[in-house]
């Protein structure tokens, strides 16, 4: 079967008006701020106020083996799974309601390496084009928060500095929602005496920024607020903390929120409600869509699926230890979302060889999701079912493979074809969860997290390591070592971690693909995100703001004179 592209798909599907979805979702449009025809922001005090869809709504979490260039489609999956629900659902006629929540695209991968990040396929969330692109200006106005708090910093000092701000222990940076090597590290205020006190400064990408952290893990405006406030920025020249708060900066921050702050109402292309808002990267953020859009997903809805990004090492890990942690939330179960090619790559294959049958290298790669498998599981307390994401290169004698081998360990394993067919093709899944749920012989959650808070951060950072990667231990740098005992006399040491390390190995290493053991994983740097309440720990070569590939995405994309755009993905 030939697929067409990802956006003639999305272009060639008709959306339903944003009013019958929310329809759906038994709501009125008095409970939405429509955003055109076909998205919408949801009044959320309003709707939350309301009894709940269902007592025993579950949350399930969609995550994934390590990401490899062959690709997973993790989003993809969690898109033809809620569709596929749906369809039981009207089949059974049983009244239920499953609902997707799901992080917003970058325009950094979306113009770099990855292009279009809403699902694939006839698995993908609507309109495409709006929700890889401005959408609804909730990264635009993140970005202005962020950097808000950049301009007042630089004012105050150049105002005459009445805190004793420490100009070389300004710890905030600005950010922007693009690849930008160039910006990671400037010098800024050169020219005339007026022109602002020279400093060394610095960009993130804006899906990293301590922001778009608070604004995922905020419980409301209120709680957005304070959050914003408890920024750590800079050390006065006692080595004191100055907080955002103590600039007054959290007001107005905030106010550039207020609308961000609430969740997008989007569809899929069979016209499943879903609530995609905020996106930081899991790879150095914590890799989960906003507590808020979660939330009310899992309100109006039976079923909620939820991904976290990257493999399960790093969005479903930080998912569980801190946005569960700090939300109150809890999984029902876990979803880990595998390809027979990513498994052929982990086990050895050569990347232009992975269509072709090899139950070696297949073998050989399993060990990476048994790991997943086991963190998931006996690590965090959750029921999983493993989903194989089919391509039609995939032989017979690898799926059975698979299957038996995730048998053996006692997991179950559906073929998904969302890709190619929509939610007719994650039937069997959504079958195999509901049994999971509906199977009173199956074992419930036990949901539990890997490590105490209240630990030391070391003894925290090597827990993770130790449990979650499989290393020998961990190694911290002299300068992560003095940061963190500059924490300990700060009193910011009782937070979760938040580990930022390259998505592509258990390790920090991207080269050890499978299951490495017997590695070290070596802490470079420590920071804190006080107001979104964690510690970030800087792995191996990871940095805060990617470059753009030889040849980014953007010199593909393009519009004509009616506006209609091509290249996206």
């Amino acid at each position: 079967m030939d697929v067409p592209s990802d956006i003639a798909i999305a272009q060639n599907a008709t959306l339903y008006p944003i009013k019958d979805i929310v329809k759906t979702l038994n709501l009125s449009i008095d409970d939405i701020e429509p955003y055109g025809h076909h998205k919408a922001k949801i009044n959320v005090s309003e709707v939350l106020s309301r009894p709940t869809k269902a007592k025993n709504s579950k949350l399930i979490l969609v995550t994934a083996i390590n990401p490899t260039p062959a690709g997973e489609g993790k989003t993809t999956v969690t898109i033809g799974l809620a569709d596929a629900l749906n369809r039981l659902h009207r089949k059974k006629g049983d009244g239920k309601l499953t609902t997707v929540a799901l992080r917003e695209p970058s325009l950094g991968p979306v113009f770099g390496m990855k292009g279009g990040a809403a699902g694939g396929g006839y698995a993908q969330v609507l309109p495409m084009e709006d929700i890889n692109l401005h959408f609804t200006g909730d990264f635009h106005a993140i970005g202005a928060a962020n950097n808000l708090l950049a301009a007042l910093i630089d004012n105050h000092i150049y105002q005459g500095n009445a805190l004793s701000i420490d100009p070389k222990q300004v710890f905030w940076r600005r950010a922007v929602d693009m690849n930008d090597r160039q910006l990671r590290n400037i010098v800024g205020g050169l020219g005339k005496r007026t022109d602002g006190v020279a400093r060394e400064d610095g960009f993130d990408i804006t899906v990293a920024s301590e922001v778009m952290a608070i604004f995922c893990l905020a419980t409301d405006l209120s709680d957005l607020k304070q959050r914003l406030g408890n920024i750590l920025v800079a050390l006065d020249t006692d080595k004191q903390p100055i907080y955002a708060r103590d600039l007054k900066a959290q007001g107005a921050m905030a106010a550039l929120l207020k609308e961000a702050i609430k969740p997008n109402l989007v569809q899929t292309i069979e016209g499943t409600p879903a609530l995609v808002h905020g996106g930081p990267f899991a790879n150095i953020a914590h890799g989960c869509n906003s507590v808020i859009a979660t939330r009310v997903a899992q309100h109006l809805a039976d079923y909620t699926l939820t991904e976290a990004g990257f493999g399960a090492d790093l969005g479903a890990q930080k998912f569980c230890d801190i946005k569960c942690r700090l939300s109150g939330l809890a999984p029902d179960a876990a979803i880990i979302v595998a390809t027979i090619r990513a498994l052929k790559y982990n086990g050895g294959a050569l990347k232009n060889e992975l269509t072709q049958e090899n139950l070696s290298a297949l073998e050989q790669g399993l060990p990476n999701l048994f790991k997943h498998i086991e963190n998931m599981r006996e690590v965090y307390g959750l029921p999983v079912v493993v989903a194989i994401n089919h391509f039609v290169s995939d032989t017979d004698a690898e799926v059975e493979l698979v299957r038996q081998a995730c048998q053996a360990k006692g997991v179950e394993v559906a073929l998904t074809q969302v890709w190619e067919k929509g939610g007719a093709g994650g039937e069997e899944l959504a079958n195999t969860l509901l049994q999971l749920f509906e199977n009173e012989e199956n074992p419930s959650s036990q949901f539990q997290f890997s490590y105490d808070s209240d630990n030391s951060i070391a003894d925290k950072i090597r827990t993770v390591a130790q449990r979650i990667y499989g290393a020998a231990d961990i190694d911290i740098s002299s300068l992560a070592q003095s940061k963190i005992r500059q924490l300990e006399q700060l009193n910011l040491d009782k937070m979760p971690v938040c580990i930022a390390k390259t998505q592509y190995s258990l390790s920090d290493n991207a080269k050890l693909l499978g299951r490495p053991t017997d590695f070290t994983l070596h802490v470079r740097d420590i920071s804190v995100s006080s107001g979104a309440g964690f510690i970030v720990v800087m792995c191996g070569t990871i940095m805060k703001m990617p470059g753009l590939p030889k040849h980014p995405s953007a010199e593909r994309i393009d519009v004509d004179d009616t506006g209609h755009i091509t290249g996206l993905f």
